[in-house]
């Protein structure tokens, strides 16, 4: 298993420029050559070609047209959008507010048939409360310094996580046991948080395991995944979403999932896991 969520778009960007070059060298032209075709200075065909600088489309367009291989541009141009899409910084995805975001993923969350997610670090947010959602939303905007539109962020949120409720969807989805007690709401949300948790574990379509702080560890924790059928893998990081669509790269997160499925406790064992961090809250 790759050990960067980023890998998947560090490769497709890596092969972008792999096939640029080649296309290059398959027309007899030296980097020098190619820059003074294509009108730029000798650095930024060799920045491009090393996979250090994303080409435009025009840039792709460009390079192909000198190497007289135009009939390449299209089918490139369409690669490199692909793989500038794969990785998405939280700041420009939120840079007009976050309720956006959430309508726009709504219809993935739609179509969806089984979701797999595990949580590293936070409750997903298909099973978060209206007040844990405003304190880890209003964390969120403060820390990235966006619009702040938290409320409706938090009512479009609320909003989608309806296909819990709603149509016919499957839900499996592991939580670290420290998520449990991670506050990033007061205590008496984070209480309601966690009853809510014990609610939701009783809706027949809701799998819901915790992977105890003793574990013996056959997967290391990763960074939070959501797994939409078998079709895509969203990765939060820090700083950006990776969107894997990659057949291999989607096998990888599944194994992955299946293995932490089987360290982690489900049932009365869980129950007792979320009971115990309810304590607590006081």
């Amino acid at each position: 298993m790759s050990t960067s969520p980023l890998s998947t778009a560090q490769a497709a960007r890596a092969a972008i420029a792999t096939r640029l070059d080649e296309i290059r060298r398959d027309a007899g032209l030296s980097g020098l050559e190619l820059a003074t075709r294509c009108g730029w200075h000798k650095s930024k065909a060799s920045r491009i070609a090393r996979a250090k600088t994303a080409p435009s489309d025009e840039d792709i367009r460009a390079w192909c047209r000198a190497c007289d291989a135009e009939e390449q541009a299209a089918d490139l141009i369409a690669a490199s959008r692909t793989a500038e899409s794969m990785y998405v910084q939280w700041r420009q995805l939120h840079s007009d507010g976050m309720r956006r975001v959430h309508e726009k993923t709504l219809p993935l969350y739609q179509r969806t048939r089984h979701f797999r997610v595990y949580a590293s670090n936070l409750v997903p947010g298909m099973l978060q409360t209206a007040d844990y959602a405003t304190g880890l939303l209003r964390s969120i905007t403060d820390f990235q310094g966006t619009p702040d539109d938290v409320a409706d962020a938090v009512q479009a949120r609320l909003n989608r996580s309806r296909v819990v409720h709603e149509g016919n969807h499957l839900f499996a989805l592991l939580l670290e046991e420290t998520v449990l007690y991670y506050r990033v709401c007061d205590d008496a949300s984070m209480a309601g948080q966690l009853r809510y948790l014990l609610e939701i574990m009783s809706r027949p379509n809701v799998s819901l395991g915790i992977i105890p702080f003793t574990a013996r560890r056959t997967v290391w924790p990763l960074e939070a995944f959501y797994a939409f059928d078998d079709a895509q893998v969203a990765v939060e990081t820090l700083t950006a979403e990776v969107n894997i669509t990659a057949p291999g790269e989607i096998r990888a997160y599944l194994k992955a999932f299946a293995e932490l499925s089987r360290i982690a406790v489900h049932g009365r064992e869980a129950r007792e896991s979320i009971a115990r961090a309810l304590v607590s809250c006081g």
